[in-house]
């Protein structure tokens, strides 16, 4: 079982990632200029005021992104070339093939991540506890958008429609709520409205792990609820919902 799962994980790394990366070179590009676009505006806006903010904005956005690629790519392969119809009829399992192609995003993704994993250590200088606690929350803003791509990708059938998806909710998650920069800067009458995204959590406990904002224990331990349960939540409509096999 063991020598499978890691036969299908290097599969999905090679196929997904490896190619990708080996052939088409400006898919990099694409990986390191989205997360960290948005924080050279922020950094450029608030004059350098708010850029440990915008570090850890970018690694939530990248983190959430790269969930949320799955669905591009899970719909391409199932559309274009059928991969999930003979995934379906082989011993592999859902399981195998999302962790697979999840992890692939995660190497998709690496430029980039090493980028903002750098500036990070340099400018916002998390201790080893810290740094434990940021990883903590990017691992359930993966999986929680892998989720939800996975589930979308199941459902979708035109790789256009996919992108169309896949954009939207990229922007309605990671660039819209308060990631890179304080929900306090967010007048109270519509702060609210920022708390129907997920992503409004993760930024909370990773700025207040660094000390950039300021959360009672209470408050803390509300938006760790808060991502468990969405996280479970996502994974349960996932198996539930998720159109493994064509009826």
């Amino acid at each position: 079982m063991k020598g499978g799962w890691l036969r299908e994980t290097t599969a999905s790394v090679l196929v997904n990632s490896v190619y990708a990366m080996m052939n088409y070179p400006v898919v990099l590009v694409n990986t390191v200029l989205s997360p960290i676009g948005f924080l050279l505006v922020v950094y450029f806006v608030s004059r350098g005021g708010l850029v440990d903010q915008a570090i850890e904005g970018a690694l939530i956005m990248s983190m959430f992104s790269n969930g949320m690629a799955l669905q591009r790519d899970l719909s391409h392969l199932k559309n274009d070339f059928k991969l999930q119809d003979m995934v379906v009829s082989s011993p592999t399992t859902p399981a195998a093939y999302v962790f697979g192609m999840a992890l692939s995003e995660i190497v998709d993704s690496t430029p980039a991540l090493i980028t903002l994993v750098i500036l990070m250590a340099l400018v916002v200088k998390p201790t080893s506890f810290q740094a434990l606690e940021l990883l903590g929350v990017m691992s359930l803003m993966f999986i929680a958008s892998v989720t939800i791509g996975f589930t979308l990708s199941t459902f979708s059938s035109d790789i256009v429609q996919s992108f169309a998806f896949s954009s939207l909710i990229s922007t309605l998650f990671s660039t819209l709520p308060p990631v890179y920069y304080p929900i306090t800067y967010i007048p109270l009458p519509y702060r609210y409205l920022a708390y129907l995204s997920p992503t409004t959590y993760a930024a909370e406990i990773a700025q207040s792990t660094t000390g950039l904002l300021s959360l009672s224990p209470a408050l803390l331990s509300a938006d760790w609820l808060v991502l468990l349960v969405v996280a479970i939540v996502l994974g349960i409509i996932a198996i539930r919902k998720a159109r493994w096999r064509e009826v």
